[in-house]
């Protein structure tokens, strides 16, 4: 049931995604903006939590799970240190995803051969 409530959560959320796309004039960079910003909002406002909690990987991976996993960095260190914590929180929580897409990022480009599209 886990599996399904994930599944169910991270389409709806993918699906939203799509519709924008297809039927605004949204830019895709404008989308993905859109969305990581919804998330630090949910994050921060304790919306974004009980999603996380029914859907778990479903609310988590897509862009907005971002969003909120920056939000909830950041009140944590903002706890922790004050101030300087608004600054350094949300890369803190971040830096394991961040690094991971750098990495796979670089070996993709090492292995794959760039061409032009036309």
């Amino acid at each position: 049931m886990e599996f399904l409530r994930a599944f169910v959560i991270g389409g709806a959320i993918c699906v939203v995604g799509q519709v924008l796309l297809d039927f605004t004039q949204m830019t895709p960079a404008r989308v993905l903006v859109s969305f990581v910003t919804l998330g630090v909002v949910l994050g921060a406002c304790g919306v974004y939590q009980p999603l996380v909690d029914f859907a778990g990987a479903g609310a988590t991976v897509p862009l907005t799970g971002f969003g909120y996993l920056m939000a909830k960095g950041t009140q944590e260190a903002v706890r922790e240190k004050g101030l300087l914590g608004a600054f350094s929180g949300g890369l803190t929580a971040g830096a394991a995803g961040i690094s991971a897409a750098v990495f796979f990022g670089y070996l993709a480009a090492l292995f794959s051969k760039s061409g032009d599209k036309s």
